[in-house]
């Protein structure tokens, strides 16, 4: 079944109920108004339905998302919903309101059927919390079919992964962990005097972005914990974080200077590091490697590895790879179809002469929203399509009041950035992506907001 980047409903069960059909237009086929069905609300998907907008407003093209939930929040940003140092249904964004906005459709629905032949999605029933039904099924006929449904974790078979560990894929995965973490520090807190002192153990499993970053932010929020009145918390000896990476180095995928660096600010937090160790079994209690090595956990995040949904490899005869991404080609339209495009996490593509495909990060998929809109009115036009280049930016790794990073371009090529110079790059990403949706005007009045807000309110999420 669909799980859209930045979705947090829950799955949905099949229903015999009888397909409503949903024409994007007036008529299946019978509109000269091109039809373009989006799928998926993350960064990719958003922003593309965004740029698209323009097109709705003039008449050109009736463009519809569809996504499994009614809000979205930046995927890079959930390890900050984890912890409470950012409350997302403060930050998210209402897709209704912003459809409106922008000219363009929004329909509540999980995509699992395509029919090729007739050029039609389907999206099966929405049911409540009783399991009543909301929305029927109902189908939803394009010209053009953009596939921007993200990633999920990759527990790789990993026994005790499923049973045990807690994910960091969706708003409502992250809103657990804060709940789990914080109830913990609750319990550590009001336990009496007498008893034993036993740590709370935080195991992270994957030293990537997301691995990294949330040791770092959860380091502060257990300590900013203290200052609202848990202090019977003694950071340093109460709570433990470790991280384990089956790689021989943390961040593996970036340079070697910025795994290092990253490294030694983590063991500056007081943060172990297990590197080098393959993780073959997660216990109620601990993570178990293939050296032998046991490390206590009293909460176990699995961060270490990622794949698209697994119903992308089961769509009618589009090629897909052992991730589950669908394979595409220069242009971002499928193999098989042309379409039919994929981008962001979903996708796999591979530039000529590459050993491997690009990396899926942001700022492929904002990259390629942007080519994948130019694209589309090219094709609306009867042009031909430009083929998509991608250009690594550098990385930027956010170590909670701290980061580090490299910026890739322009004369002085690679460039190392650390401290308050990396920390505001970084901030700087997450600007970029709401200006693509909202315009300066809104980020300006927004940043404004949001820094008397910092003054008003709690730092952390404190429930």
């Amino acid at each position: 079944m669909q799980e859209p980047e930045g979705s947090t409903a829950r799955r949905i069960e099949e229903t015999p109920t009888q397909a409503t059909t949903v024409p994007v237009s007036s008529a299946a086929g019978s509109s000269a108004t091109h039809r373009i069905v989006i799928v998926g609300g993350g960064a990719g998907g958003l922003e593309l339905a965004t740029r698209l907008g323009s097109l709705g407003r003039r008449g050109r093209a009736e463009v519809t998302l569809i996504d499994a939930t009614m809000t979205h929040v930046w995927k890079p940003l959930l390890h900050q919903v984890a912890v409470g140092t950012m409350d997302a249904h403060e930050d998210d964004l209402d897709y209704l309101h912003h459809a409106r906005a922008h000219h363009f459709r929004f329909r509540l629905g999980r995509v699992d059927s395509l029919d090729r032949a007739r050029r039609v999605v389907t999206t099966a029933p929405y049911l409540d919390d009783d399991g009543l039904e909301v929305i029927p099924r109902r189908s939803f006929f394009y010209d053009t079919l953009v596939m921007a449904v993200g990633s999920i974790s990759n527990d790789f078979g990993v026994p005790g992964v499923r049973e045990h560990c807690l994910y960091l894929d969706t708003r409502e995965q992250a809103d657990r962990v804060q709940r789990k973490l914080f109830n913990s520090c609750l319990r550590t807190h009001t336990r009496p005097e007498s008893s034993a002192r036993e740590p709370l153990h935080v195991a992270i499993i994957g030293a990537g972005a997301t691995g990294v970053e949330l040791a770092a932010e959860i380091h502060k929020a257990t300590r900013s914990l203290v200052a609202y009145g848990l202090d019977r918390i003694q950071p340093e000896s109460d709570v433990k974080i470790s991280i384990i990476e089956a790689a021989e180095r943390v961040l593996p995928a970036l340079p070697q200077r910025l795994s290092d660096a990253t490294a030694a600010e983590l063991r500056k937090l007081g943060i172990t590091l297990h590197t080098g160790e393959q993780v073959t079994k997660v216990t109620p209690d601990a993570v178990e490697t293939r050296s032998g090595l046991i490390v206590p956990a009293t909460l176990k995040i699995w961060a270490a590895g990622i794949k698209a949904p697994p119903f992308l490899s089961e769509l009618e005869g589009l090629e897909s790879n052992r991730q589950n991404q669908l394979v595409v080609t220069e242009t971002l339209q499928t193999t098989a179809d042309e379409n039919i495009f994929a981008i962001g996490d979903c996708a796999s593509f591979t530039p000529a002469g590459a050993e491997r495909p690009i990396p899926p990060r942001a700022q492929t998929a904002n990259q390629q929203a942007t080519q994948t809109a130019k694209n589309l009115v090219r094709r609306i036009k009867g042009q031909p399509l430009k083929p998509f280049q991608y250009r690594d930016y550098g990385s930027l790794v956010s170590l909670s009041k701290s980061s580090v990073g490299n910026l890739m371009g322009g004369l002085l090529g690679s460039v190392m950035i650390e401290g308050w110079l990396a920390r505001m790059a970084y901030i700087s990403l997450h600007k970029k992506h709401l200006l693509v949706l909202h315009g300066m005007i809104w980020l300006v009045l927004s940043s404004l907001e949001e820094l008397v807000r910092k003054r008003t309110q709690p730092a952390l999420k404190l429930h």
